[in-house]
């Protein structure tokens, strides 16, 4: 892969640079909780002769056949199980024979048979702090679950003079994610922005909305919204009459007092986000 962005803009079917080792293609899957749509990357060192796909997105099929045509796909990789991230992974994988890689097993695929593009990588599932050699590239994996159990980053020592840092949902290009409560919890998600937070300002490439320059900026906002929040889970269940003895207020009462002006859209994602919260606050590991 070149110098050269394939395609000058990062959605309706193009493909954008946001980084020396990084392009961005977005999904035409736009909505209350994928913002623009999924970020699908493709990721190689320029002059490589093959590329990295990360996050297939959903089962568009223009939208696969861009990301097939943008190189040698050797190795698709997967952020974590949500549909609007691995509904494309067989599609892509008949497209291009490359082989898939996710944590969770049922969403890796072997290379398929006669194709040379994957010859160096099997499919098992992804492991915290591997190192993958793809592209010309090290592509350093880590565990941040939070969002979901099985969610990864993946960090591309090297690329600028911080890197970058490939975050899924984990951490988003504008707004919040959700914790997609019980698979994903505050505790662990809190442990993943500790984590984040230590590689410093290395550029930020998320699942859904822009890049931004300084991950560790963005991180120590989430956490501060975090805090915030929490806060505001205590006192919501001040004001509810909780004290700490008897049954807890519901989720859905709580959710009334402390997003009372969301979207009928996205209430789904808030009860959750609030379970998430009091789960942690009355429970669960780490509590701030």
């Amino acid at each position: 892969m070149d110098d050269t962005p394939t395609w000058d803009q990062g959605r309706n079917g193009e493909l954008r640079r946001v980084s020396a080792f990084a392009s961005v293609l977005t999904a035409p899957n736009p909505g209350p909780m994928t913002l623009d749509g999924t970020n699908s990357y493709v990721l190689g060192l320029p002059g490589a002769d093959s590329v990295v796909v990360v996050d297939p997105g959903p089962a568009d099929e223009g939208h696969l056949r861009a990301l097939a045509a943008a190189g040698r796909v050797e190795l698709v990789l997967v952020t974590h199980h949500h549909p609007d991230h691995t509904e494309g992974i067989d599609r892509l994988h008949a497209l291009t024979g490359a082989p898939v890689r996710a944590a969770l097993p049922e969403f890796c695929r072997d290379a398929a048979p006669g194709a040379d593009a994957g010859s160096a990588h099997g499919a098992q599932p992804l492991g915290d702090r591997e190192v993958i050699r793809a592209a010309g590239l090290l592509v350093h994996v880590l565990s941040t679950p939070g969002h979901t159990s099985d969610s990864v980053s993946f960090f591309l020592p090297g690329d600028g003079a911080r890197g970058a840092m490939l975050t899924g949902d984990t951490l988003l290009g504008r707004g919040t994610t959700i914790l997609d409560f019980p698979d994903g919890t505050l505790g662990d998600y809190l442990a993943s922005l500790e984590i984040l937070g230590g590689f410093g300002a290395a550029r930020l490439l998320p699942a859904h909305g822009p890049d931004h320059a300084d991950l560790g900026a963005v991180v120590a906002q989430y956490r501060a919204h975090r805090v915030e929040r929490l806060d505001q889970i205590r006192a919501a269940l001040a004001g509810l009459g909780f004290d700490g003895s008897g049954a807890a207020p519901s989720v859905a009462a709580v959710a009334d007092v402390v997003y009372a002006d969301v979207d009928p859209s996205v209430r789904g994602a808030a009860e959750r986000s609030v379970a998430a919260q009091l789960h942690y606050l009355l429970g669960g590991p780490g509590r701030l």
